[in-house]
Parts: C-alpha cells; structure tokens; sequence
C-alpha cells in the first residue's frame, strides 16, 4: 500500500489533475447517467469542508506565537512593501472583477442566502462573526471568527514556553500533512466534480472556467508588471524592468514549477546572495516574504468571491469591496506553506457576504479545476515578487548611503 502511494504522489499533481479532468469529461459525454461518478466530487468537497477551520485557525496561531522579531531599517521597509503591495493586489482584483463580471456554475447555489443590507449590515455582521465563541467559530466554519481568536490566540502565545510554541507549530505540522494527502486526492475530486459540471450543464462549463483563469492571471501579470515596477522605482528611482525582468527569468520560471514558496526559498536567498545582498537582511526578509508577501493569494481570494457574489446574485459596492480587499489580503497572509492554501481561505472572505459554506466550499472545488495553471502562475508572482522587493529595499538604502546600485 506504502509503494502504491508513494508511486501516486511521484507523478506531478498537475498531470494527475489534467488526466482527472479529462477522464471526467470523457465519462459525462459517455455515461451521463452513472450519478455514482459525481460522489467523487462531492466527498473531496466534504473532505475540504472539513479540514479547513482547523487549518485556518492552527496555522495562523501557530506562525503568530513562532514569529521571530524583525529588526532593522531594511526590514521594515521590506515588510511595508510586502503588505502594501498584497492590499493593492486585492484592489485591483476587486475592481477589475467589477469591469469584467463572472459567473461560474455552481450546483445547490442556497436560494435562502440573502445579500446583506448595505455596509451597515456587513460592518454587523462581521463584528458578530469576530466575537463568536471560538469553539462554535470552528463548529460552524465561521472564518472570520476563526482567524480573530487565533490572532489573538496567537499573539498571547508569544510569551508561552519554547515546548508550548513547539506543540502548536506540531499540530499545525501535523494538520499541513492532512491537507496535503486530500490535495494529493484532488485529481479524483476534480474528475467527479467535471463529471457533475459537464452532465449538468454541458462542455460551456469549461468556457466560464476560462473566463475566471483569465481574469485571474490577468491580474496577477498586471501586479507584476505594472504596479511592482511603480513599487520598485519608488525604492531605487532608474529604470525597474532589468531588476523585473531578472526576478522573473531566475525566481519565478523555478516557482512557477515547483508551485511552491516554501521550495523557492533557497533559489532566492541565493540570487540575492550573488547580487550582493546583506545576508543578515535577506536571510530574514525572503523567508518571510514566503509567509506574508501574498499577492497572488489575495488576488486568487477576491476574484473567486467576487464571482460567488456574481453567481449568487449579490450586489457588491465600493465600501464593501474596501472591506473585501482588506479581508483578503489578511487572510492571504494565512495561505503560506499549505498546498491549495489560498483556495481553502475562500470561504473566510465569502463570509462576508452571508455565502454559505456549502457553496463556498464549491468554489473551492472550482478553483482546484483550474488550479493546474493558476496555482503555479500564482506562486511564480508570490515568490519572485519576495526576491523583487527585498532587493529593491536594500537597493533603496544603498541610494540613500550613495552606493551604486549593480545587480
């Protein structure tokens, strides 16, 4: 059973998907009839839906109790970037959602979810949501009042024993580890989940499908490319492309294979090492940029429930769309180091809008179905736009010292 498996996650998940999506397909033109295909889906659905309050609430505890001092001039200017720029991928995800509208198609889409009142009834709604008994919060997948009480959760435990710290980053370890093996099943998943899609509604399901993976990659290429260099040359005032450019060809083609900013990390601490970078600075900055420098994440978050709120009827406006960005890009923080992890954040930034778990939780299924691209396009912006905006710091206050700038 052990080589089985060990065989199964051998092959690339991307391929495994690609062969699930395809087998789907084949299977709702040939039997659309066999209704015991669709179960696949409906369980990896189950399995996420499980799983994800934990994950959400033990991670983000975890990484806040374990979170090491940042120091220095570079750093913070690091970290300003990092948040700054995730904020302005949420914006712009918002609002280029609102000029090109989708609609995906959802099953059991919940008649009875109601559109909030205005930004008074959502202002309500998420200081009611904050405040819920934290255990209730996990009970009934309340994500908002999950991420609240492990921030301060978190925060609290900074002071605890080494052997506390130790436990929680274990269950974290542990829980990462759980998520992983049902990532690692998501290939049956998908191929129940388009068995459902195309039976349902027919091959133009892959059409909307479409629709979203461009406009998702469309805002991920217009963060890299027109806002980071805006970014860059605040910090280093000449032409920012090279340095772009650079990032892209060196960090962002690996990331963009291996999928992961995690693994990426050692690509990028040795770029900066070979442009000359403080080793004191980017030995902290890159790994933390792995954690909290999401721009992808919080594009991926927004865009995903902008089209739930589309596809469910609801009315988005500026206040609330504010609201949303910031949302995402705070729980974007949370989805480092977890397989899938800023689809399974999703449901946190639905909350906001009344959107039941039931049908949050599809979209999340929706976005393993074009996961095989917009994952990897994803990590390649989150984990090349670290290297970009540690180096731009640190080139930042060689122009303040009068050093040249060489890379």
């Amino acid at each position: 059973m052990k080589n089985v498996w060990e065989k199964w996650t051998g092959i690339s998940l991307v391929k495994r998907i690609i062969v699930g999506l395809v087998i789907g397909s084949v299977l709702a033109l040939v039997v659309p009839g066999a209704s015991g295909i669709g179960i696949l889906g409906d369980v990896f659905v189950g399995a996420l839906k499980g799983i994800a309050p934990l994950l959400v609430f033990f991670l983000v505890m975890s990484a806040l109790c374990n979170a090491g001092k940042s120091h220095g001039g570079v750093i913070r200017t690091v970290i300003i970037l990092y948040m700054f720029s995730t904020v302005l991928a949420a914006v712009i995800a918002v609002f280029a959602s609102m000029i090109f509208p989708v609609q995906m198609v959802l099953t059991d889409a919940a008649a009875d979810a109601a559109a909030p009142d205005g930004i008074v009834a959502v202002l309500s709604t998420l200081l009611m949501n904050v405040v819920q008994n934290p255990v209730s919060s996990l009970v009934d997948a309340n994500y908002v009042g999950i991420l609240a009480w492990a921030v301060l959760l978190g925060v609290a435990f900074r002071g605890a024993g080494e052997a506390t710290k130790k436990s929680l980053g274990d269950i974290s370890t542990a829980i990462s580890k759980v998520v992983v093996v049902i990532i690692n099943l998501a290939p049956f998943g998908v191929l129940g989940l388009v068995y459902t899609s195309v039976t349902t509604s027919g091959l133009e399901a892959f059409t909307v499908y479409g629709k979203l993976l461009i406009l998702l990659v469309g805002c991920m290429l217009f963060i890299y490319f027109v806002t980071n260099p805006i970014l860059v040359y605040w910090c280093i005032r000449k032409n920012p492309y090279p340095l772009i450019f650079k990032c892209l060809k060196e960090s962002a083609i690996t990331a963009f294979f291996t999928r992961s900013s995690a693994a990426n990390i050692p690509v990028n601490m040795k770029i900066c090492e070979e442009m000359g970078l403080d080793k004191d600075t980017y030995s902290v900055t890159i790994p933390l940029g792995a954690t909290i420098n999401m721009d992808g994440a919080a594009i991926t978050i927004t865009v995903m429930t902008m089209a739930t709120a589309y596809t469910m009827g609801i009315n988005v406006d500026i206040p609330t769309a504010i609201i949303l960005s910031l949302l995402a890009a705070l729980s974007a923080c949370g989805a480092s180091g977890v397989a899938g992890g800023s689809l399974l954040l999703i449901p946190l930034a639905c909350s906001l809008f009344g959107i039941p778990d039931s049908v949050s939780m599809q979209v999340v299924a929706v976005g393993f179905i074009i996961g095989v691209i917009q994952d990897s396009v994803e990590t390649a912006l989150n984990s090349s736009s670290d290297l970009l905006l540690s180096a731009s710091a640190e080139f930042r206050q060689w122009r303040l010292e009068g050093k040249e700038i060489k890379y």
